[in-house]
């Protein structure tokens, strides 16, 4: 079920909250027209959230709340949320948040202020969820003009402890080359040593896919070359669960929005390294890399990411972003990192007490952090 209501008589606004696939999939058109005026990220397109949506192995345990502000007919606002399950506990959170590293909204010039506050208090009135967590907010984003100081509508937002990074690689580097040199001596010699290593074995190639090459061979490797990461190191990810369809829908947004980057390091012919990357504004984005351990001698994956820096630095980016996560192989190379905060507001009595719950234990681990004994 989906509500429209007026903000008042003399408004031309109004308010929209979007709960059903179906509304989803009709709002498509007036959804990435703003996308496209406002310059926003693919994390925020409708192509995006509709993947993720479409695909996820368990929507019945999920619920849209994606808000939106119409100014006529025109869309100006979208406030792209759902509610999803955890350890007991409802939230809502970012559409798609799990794919998603900068989490924000779309907003056009000449919609008010009051206006997204009111279809924020809407989703907030809908219900259904427990804690409100918006996450990997970077500084600029627009999503804070919800959670402002003198906001009174809608459940109070505040900055919450849970951090994250997103380290980037930027300089005044005229050429890869010259990126290349710039390393340290030892940086450089283990690129040369791991290239030679592979050579032991075939010739080595990195190169870019053409717009033309079937992407499932290469999804089909990278998803099973993570599978295997993922063991190795206990963990696991619905992205790359064998036959789920999620990445390929993710990697076909990319396609269609033009934004797609895939590069490969290949030997005699085999896919050692893989990295599916975009580009937007500019940017190189790094959405997920992975190597074949069969090959971790020679250290592919590394090779791999030298290569496209400096292919993005030889074809005019002017930076590149690994996006979240705060991997030693990401420090390695970076030049600036930004602190992307979270924000959290409790909803019911079982929120508020996990609210409570981890305070208590953020307090406890900041006693011990500075030696401190608590009093009995």
């Amino acid at each position: 079920m989906n509500t429209i209501v007026s903000i008042d008589a003399s408004s031309a606004e109004r308010l929209e909250v979007v709960r059903s696939a179906e509304r989803l999939a009709a709002v498509e058109a007036d959804w990435m027209h703003l996308w496209h005026r406002t310059d926003a990220l693919i994390f925020q397109s409708h192509a995006w959230v509709s993947a993720w949506w479409n695909t996820v192995a368990d929507r019945d345990q999920r619920a849209l709340r994606i808000g939106l502000v119409w100014n006529g007919d025109r869309l100006v606002a979208i406030v792209p949320l759902a509610i999803g399950k955890r350890k007991g506990l409802r939230f809502l959170e970012w559409a798609a948040n799990s794919y998603t590293d900068y989490g924000d909204i779309l907003i056009a010039p000449e919609c008010s202020l009051s206006a997204l506050q009111g279809v924020w208090a809407q989703i907030c009135d809908a219900g259904g969820f427990d804690l409100a967590f918006l996450n990997r907010l970077l500084p600029g984003a627009a999503a804070r003009k919800i959670f402002t100081p003198d906001v009174s509508r809608g459940i109070r937002l505040r900055p919450n402890h849970r951090e994250e990074v997103s380290y980037r690689v930027a300089g005044p580097w005229k050429s890869g080359a010259a990126w290349f040199e710039d390393q340290s001596k030892k940086t450089r010699q283990n690129y040369r040593r791991g290239i030679k290593a592979l050579e032991e074995t075939g010739k080595v190639k990195f190169r870019l896919l053409a717009p033309d090459e079937p992407l499932q061979p290469v999804l089909e490797r990278l998803a099973a070359l993570k599978r295997r990461w993922l063991v190795q190191h206990t963990r696991e990810s619905q992205l790359f669960e064998e036959g789920t369809p999620v990445l390929a829908a993710l990697v076909d947004a990319l396609a269609r929005a033009g934004l797609l980057r895939i590069f490969v390091l290949e030997c005699d012919g085999v896919m050692v390294a893989v990295s599916i990357n975009f580009v937007q504004r500019q940017v190189m984005m790094a959405f997920v890399t992975t190597f074949d351990p069969d090959f971790s001698r020679a250290s592919p994956g590394i090779i791999l990411i030298m290569d496209y820096i400096q292919w993005s630095i030889d074809h005019g980016l002017g930076m590149v972003d690994f996006l979240c996560g705060a991997e030693s192989f990401k420090n390695k190379f970076a030049t600036q990192g930004v602190i992307l905060q979270s924000v959290l507001g409790t909803r019911t009595a079982q929120g508020q007490l996990a609210f409570l719950a981890d305070r208590m234990r953020q307090t406890v681990r900041h006693v011990r952090g500075r030696g401190v004994v608590p009093t009995p």
